[in-house]
């Protein structure tokens, strides 16, 4: 930080530094996670009723008195670059220049007197060579990157890419996609359905599923915030993490930009060719990534200026990203694909200083990508592509957003901002000359070899499933935020209230409507359950063609509708400056979620208070923000997403019809079929959820007491400055998942604990009981069950006992990190980051990471007790050491030289098989027990990927002749080209009939490749 005046010499700079340090937690201003703005305070030592006023570049400007003990605060500042003034009798006596804001976070700016009285001023200016490096006012865990280290680092180009720079946060599965097609990652052990995405305040989350959310375009942020735990009550619905960015506005001065960069093909390196690496087929080729290849284009322009000086501003910003290349399928298919993604952003802000206690900013932005492809036949033998094959499904995904913020300083001491927006969502897709004569064919690879020749048949059906066209999502958010100062107090409250609508969402199977999947097993042993048992399916060797156990299913799925989601909320916060050194934050956040079916009947009614407490501490050690000590403490609720409607309140169909088989034709389609007998006759479709198209009763849908899922989080640590240019620290977290919500399949238990009661079973119909109840694993849920005279519902309490399970709800996960930093001087910035940590447990949370399951609290977990049998282990997000290391060298002025690594332990690996030693199947659901080869596996048990070490670097050239406003840079990402296998297939079959694709790599890491660029800002 720099002021207007050199009239003091080194000596008096390093003390009058001192003096503002001195001034630690003065005040805090209504600044918070999840916000769009900071604040500033400060300290004048013996100045009670001088008046500070600041001013930003974009034209804001305010002003406060200092009071009786010398403190002073401006809050709910927009973030921007500042100039705070010191005045006496309407005289500047001391000024600070180049103040920059972070994104809810307090900024220190003190003034210290310099003459012998110290009950005078001195009309002079003093240099201080930079800011408090600690932020005292914060307790939370966060970690801001703002666009001067974006346009430095080596990263990917996506809000993603730049979370990742934080402790504790990972990459989830490649099975995981955001709404359009953006890599997902993990905060401390949750899953990737449990982070909430931000753009200038408004919640952008996949309003679907929570896969992910919409971000801006690269260029056009000026910070993104990563919180991974203990922020504010004024912010809810995320029990994993938090990806807050914030746009970039307009200022008093025109600036115009231009960027293109391009990563080509002939700079990538290949990927690794998978191989089986268990079963008969071991050590043949699966997959060959070898021939794939892809290369990207970006261009992007950028304006913003002033429309009436010190008014009114505007900022906009246009982005169109191509990805174009080609992928080769799995000998299971045979396919080449070329394909096309086209991604236009934009983006633009609206800045109106109505006048110096009024704000009104109006932000525009979208996001989409269309994709498009053709599928060729492709020759594994000779590794070259053939003939047109089909086109695929082309789409188009994205949303546009509109909000308003107004804030209004209302005085100095109260503070109202409220704002409105809108995102509405397309989930276009299109099918262009698809011949539905064939059906798509799922695991080829068990076909019976002595019928195929010892090689797949693939199917020229390549579709299997094709969404509504006309899907459209709307999804409204509007908050009112009250802060007042009172005293040491700054007491915050507001609403938070967000609205949910999926319109004509849903799926059915393409072609005739079903596909074929291929299957084997002991030949002897039932496909499901036992004789007697609803659903059962009899053995295939009683059939033509099943003597050796390969069979087939005729699967069928289908669900859709219009659904809506409504959530309120409402908070109070106490921001107590207990004294000059020890701040205290108490919050308190009550949630209400109702969700509704798609005839429009709630289901799910979780309005009851759902208290969610926040409480944390600040202490400044020394008293000069140079050693802090911090904690907290709190509960956070996270709302069901809108899909979950469609498969556990709607009406959906999901049936296998099982056959053996005596031949297979030349497109990979079953002949010879004998269907097999069932618990619902000879060949009848059989559905383990009970789901044969019926439409639910919203009353059977969910357990009458059911809870939000909810997690508590304890976090303790400490920054302390380590000389004038080093920061280090330490955090220990701990999470602990106390409740969650999935669905139970298991009717007959239901239908049991009924006997027990003494009900009578003629009263009911146990057939109609459903197979897909939602409720809270560990706690006793009261289900309903209808009576057949239309009188009611039985009420039918059942214990974890009568579920079948021998305990609830587990995970835990254990963090502790220590960092070392140095902030950045004007020649260089660097920070390392090591994070021991443990995610363990019997449940993920939403989704399940190791089998790729998306069905959001409807996961194969907690279906049937047999499922649950030794699944308590290490969990599938779990990263045992993570070390992050980033930074930047300004070598000379016209090179700058930035580097980015990660070195992250692999995840730990499951087998699963059949049921017990027998290796039975009593659910029907196949190779999804803890069991491997007859024996107990738990996850983890069958040990780790290995070590992932990515090193990217990058640098930048500004040539002076060009006064430096154009740039040409290189990006490496991962130099080393190391190339690790990041999650296999847990899928073990049985001993005797083995899965082939067992052990084999599902995902692997990036190879190398590089990226170059242009810029030119003027």
């Amino acid at each position: 930080m720099n002021n207007h005046s050199p009239l003091r010499g080194a000596s008096l700079r390093r003390n009058v530094l001192a003096l503002a340090l001195s001034s630690g937690m003065c005040m805090v201003g209504a600044a918070y996670g999840q916000a769009t703005t900071g604040s500033i305070f400060g300290q004048v030592p013996h100045a009670s009723g001088a008046t500070v006023v600041i001013s930003s570049a974009s034209g804001v400007t305010r002003q406060t008195t200092v009071d009786a003990q010398g403190r002073y605060s401006l809050g709910a500042l927009p973030l921007g670059t500042y100039t705070v003034n010191l005045l006496r009798d309407g005289k500047v006596v001391d000024s600070r220049s180049h103040v920059s804001l972070r994104i809810g976070s307090g900024t220190d700016v003190s003034f210290g007197a310099v003459t012998g009285d110290a009950k005078e001023l001195s009309s002079i200016s003093v240099t201080a060579s930079a800011l408090p490096s600690i932020d005292v006012t914060s307790v939370d865990s966060r970690t801001v990157i703002t666009s001067e280290q974006l346009a430095r680092l080596p990263l990917a180009r996506s809000a993603e890419a730049i979370a990742l720079l934080a402790p504790g946060v990972v990459a989830g599965s490649d099975y995981f996609g955001g709404p359009t097609g953006n890599a997902l990652v993990s905060f401390g052990g949750s899953s990737v359905t449990e982070s909430a995405y931000y753009i200038n305040g408004f919640n952008t989350t996949d309003p679907l599923s929570g896969f992910g959310g919409f971000a801006l375009p690269y260029g056009s942020i000026d910070q993104q915030e990563i919180l991974n735990g203990g922020y504010s009550a004024a912010y809810g619905r995320s029990d994993g993490g938090v990806i807050n960015q914030v746009g970039k506005r307009g200022t008093d001065a025109w600036h115009f930009g231009a960027q293109l960069s391009w990563t080509p093909a002939a700079a990538r390196a290949e990927q690794r060719d998978i191989d089986y690496v268990t079963g008969a087929n071991k050590g043949k080729l699966y997959n060959r990534n070898a021939d794939e290849n892809s290369w990207t284009t970006v261009g992007s322009l950028y304006a913003g200026g002033p429309l009436i000086k010190d008014k009114l501003f505007v900022f906009a910003s246009i982005e169109a990203e191509r990805r174009q290349g080609n992928s080769t399928s799995s000998t299971d298919s045979n396919l080449s694909t070329r394909y096309r993604n086209d991604y236009p952003k934009w983006y633009a802000k609206l800045d109106w200083n109505i006048n110096d206690s009024n704000i009104l900013e109006v932000t525009g932005a979208s996001t989409k990508r269309a994709y498009s492809a053709d599928v060729y036949n492709y020759d594994y033998a000779t590794g070259k592509t053939g003939s047109f094959n089909s086109h695929a499904v082309s789409s188009k995904v994205g949303a546009d957003l509109y909000t308003a913020k107004f804030t209004s300083y209302i005085n100095d001491d109260l503070t109202l901002s409220a704002l409105y927006g809108r995102m509405d969502g397309t989930y276009y897709n299109q099918i262009i000359g698809y011949d539905p004569t064939y059906p798509r064919l799922y695991s080829s690879y068990n076909q019976n070899p002595a019928l195929n020749g010892g090689t797949v048949i693939t199917s020229p059906g390549t579709i299997g499933a094709v969404n509504d066209p006309a899907h459209v999502t709307q999804n409204a958010n509007l908050r009112i935020d009250l802060s007042y100062r009172l005293g040491d107090h700054t007491l915050t409250g507001g609403i938070d209230n967000q609205s949910v609508k999926d319109l004509h969402d849903g799926n059915k199977m393409a072609g005739q409507g079903f596909a074929w999947e291929y299957n084997k097993g002991a030949p002897g042993n039932p496909i499901i359950g036992a004789p007697g048992d609803d659903p059962y399916v009899a053995a295939p060797n009683g059939y033509p063609g099943g003597s050796t156990g390969y069979y087939v299913a005729k699967y069928k799925r289908y669900g859709g509708g219009s659904v809506r989601v409504e959530q309120r909320a409402q908070y109070l916060e106490d921001a107590w400056k207990i004294n000059d050194r020890w701040l205290l934050m108490l919050g308190i956040r009550n949630d209400q979620f109702t969700n509704y079916n798609p005839n429009g009947v709630a289901y799910l009614r979780l309005t009851k208070p759902q208290w969610a407490p926040r409480v944390g501490f600040s202490w400044d050690v020394n008293g000069d923000s140079s050693f802090k000590v911090y904690g907290n403490a709190g509960r956070y609720f996270l709302a069901m997403p809108a899909t979950v409607a469609m498969r556990q309140a709607g009406a959906p169909l999901y049936t296998r019809e099982y056959f053996t088989y005596t031949g297979i034709d030349a497109q990979g389609q079953p002949t010879g079929l004998t269907p097999i007998d069932t618990s619902r006759g000879l060949g009848a479709p059989i559905s383990a959820n009970r789901e044969y198209g019926q439409s639910k009763d919203p009353n059977m849908v969910a357990a009458t007491n059911l809870k939000s899922e909810y997690q508590d989080e304890f976090i303790a640590g400490f920054d302390k400055k380590l000389g004038e240019a080093w920061v280090y620290g330490a955090k220990a977290t701990y999470r602990n998942l106390l409740t969650a919500i999935d669905d139970y399949s298991d009717s007959a238990s239901v239908a049991a604990k009924m006997d027990r009661m003494g009900i009578d079973p003629t009263t009911y119909d146990a057939s109609l009981i459903s197979g897909a109840y939602l409720f809270n694993p560990g706690r006793t849920n009261i289900l309903k069950v209808a009576k057949l005279d239309g009188s009611g519902y039985y009420a039918v309490p059942m214990t974890t006992a009568d579920f079948g399970f021998a305990t609830g709800i587990k995970r835990h996960y254990y963090g502790l990190d220590v960092y070392l930093e140095h902030p950045f001087d004007g020649k260089w910035f660097g920070k390392v980051d090591y994070l021991l940590s443990r995610s363990y447990g019997n449940s993920e949370g939403q989704v399940r990471t190791d089998i790729g399951q998306t069905d959001v609290s409807a996961t194969v977990d907690w279906d049937f007790g047999s499922l649950m049998q030794y699944s308590n282990g290490e969990l599938s997000n779990s990263r045992r050491h993570q070390i992050k290391a980033y930074g930047s060298y300004q070598l000379a002025p016209e090179w700058m030289v930035s580097g980015n690594l990660a070195i992250i332990s692999g995840a730990p690996r499951s087998c699963l098989g059949k049921f017990g030693p027998a290796e039975s199947n009593p659910t029907g659901y196949g190779d999804y027990y803890h069991w491997c080869g007859g024996v107990a596996s738990r996850p983890g048990d069958a040990g780790h990927n290995p070590w992932q070490v990515t090193l990217s670097l990058s640098t930048e050239y500004r040539p002076l002749w060009a006064d430096q406003k154009l740039a040409f840079n290189v990006m490496v990402y991962n130099v080393l080209n190391n190339r690790v296998v990041t999650q296999t297939s847990p899928f073990y079959g049985e001993t005797g009939a083995l899965d082939d694709t067992y052990g084999m790599a599902v995902s692997q890491s990036q190879p190398r490749y590089v990226r170059f660029g242009i810029t030119y800002d003027f």
